[in-house]
Parts: C-alpha cells; structure tokens; sequence
C-alpha cells in the first residue's frame, strides 16, 4: 500500500494557508493527514513555550492507524518533519523539506525579532512587513495594485494568534547535529526568490542531510500562492520515484 502523507505547516500559517492548492492533487494516491499547531487554525494557543518533540507528536496522532507515512515540511514545519523521522525510526519512508533551515542565520533572526515586534502593534503594519518577506518579487511584479492592497488584507486579517510562540520556536531550533544522522530518502527544495528563508539557507540544510536530493521552485516564501502546480509535482514526482 502507498505510504500515507503528513503535512507539517509553517510558523505563523495554517495547514490550510501553506498547503490547501496542493491536498487535492496529493490526495489522489495517498492519504493526507494534518494538523494545526498550537494557536493556528482552530487549536488553542499554548500556554508555554512550543516543543518540537509535541508538535512532532500532534502530527503523527492526527494520522492514528497509519504504519508508515512520508511527510512534507514547510519552512518551520520541515524541522518538525525532521524530527518525526528521528523519533519514530521506520515508519517514515520519505522527507520532503520546503523552504526549511537547519538553524537560521543573524539575518533571518533579525527578521524573526522584527516579526515578533509587530505582532504586539497594528496588523496592517505587520502584513506589510510579511508580504515583502515572503512574496517573491516576481509575483509581486505581477500582482496589480488591487491585487496587493487585498492580499495585505488578508494576511492583516488572518495572523494565527499563537505566532508568536512559533515564530519564538523558530529562533530556538537548531537540527545541525541531527540532520547527518538521517536514515530516509529526503528532497529538499528551495525557494528561489525567498527572502525570509534565503535558498542559500535551505541549501545548507540539504548539505547536512546524506544523499538529500536539492531541487528549486522559482517562488518567494509561498509556494502554495505561486508555485502550487509545481511544488506538487515535485512532491509527487518524488514520492512516486521512493516510493
């Protein structure tokens, strides 16, 4: 039987928000499980630090009867993937890591602390910090100016209320010494116009995993608004080809 599929959401989006153009194509072979994290979504807020062992473990509860999986990280949620692999050896049969880091750099912390900053202020303040961030600026070359002011919108109108432990949980992650030991077939792919993870940052995270595979989307930090088509290719291609 095919492997099912986790999806591992990103810090400050949704299962919904990250993934929802690319369910249905990945649904057609396999089935997808998903959860919200801690104050995303329909999931109360934390009341204390986020872990990244229980994040791990919320995901892996939400696929209950599942033997093995393959799961697919974005950004924060590929060091949650990551960590699913090493904590429940032999039931992952693939890693797909999106827009991911091993550790942020000084330059992605800044924006992390500004990020942080703005989540105490204005919301529309706060989106356009965010849009820049992660639109790429191919896609905001083509975007008309309606177009922006009602994205901004919805960015301003939809900050999970518990960003800011995610975002506090992605300052904290550091996977430079697990990422070696990883047994499991693994495609990282970059986001080639990302300024809030760099490619080159998303590179250093392939570097440390053994026999990674690297492939690149021509997107900013949001795939699913400007690549789906794409991102899910190389999703299923990949899954196809391990699986």
């Amino acid at each position: 039987m095919t492997p099912a599929l986790l999806l591992a959401h990103g810090a400050g989006g949704t299962v919904r928000a990250n993934f929802s153009p690319l369910i249905p194509m990945l649904s057609r072979k396999r089935r997808v499980h998903a959860v919200d994290f801690p104050g995303s979504g329909t999931t109360p807020r934390a009341t204390g630090p986020l872990r990244l062992d229980d994040l791990a473990d919320r995901l892996v509860a939400a696929a209950d009867g599942e033997e093995r999986f393959a799961v697919v990280g974005f950004s924060m949620g590929c060091a949650v993937a990551v960590d699913i692999a090493l904590r429940y050896p032999g039931r992952v049969s693939a890693l797909v890591l999106t827009a991911g880091f091993a550790r942020i750099d000084d330059e992605t912390r800044v924006r992390m602390r500004e990020w942080r900053r703005l989540l105490a202020g204005d919301r529309a303040e706060l989106a356009r910090f965010l849009v820049p961030a992660a639109v790429g600026e191919p896609t905001r070359r083509r975007m008309t100016a309606e177009q922006l002011d009602g994205f901004l919108e919805l960015v301003a109108l939809t900050v999970p209320p518990g960003s800011a432990e995610q975002v506090d949980l992605v300052e904290r992650i550091d996977l430079t010494g697990e990422l070696p030991t990883l047994d499991v077939p693994t495609l990282v792919i970059g986001t080639k116009h990302d300024r809030m993870i760099t490619p080159a940052t998303t590179r250093r995270l392939a570097d440390l995993v053994p026999g990674a595979r690297w492939a690149e989307l021509d997107s900013g930090h949001a795939p699913a608004v400007e690549a789906p088509a794409a991102w899910g290719r190389l999703i299923e291609d990949f899954l196809d080809d391990v699986g």
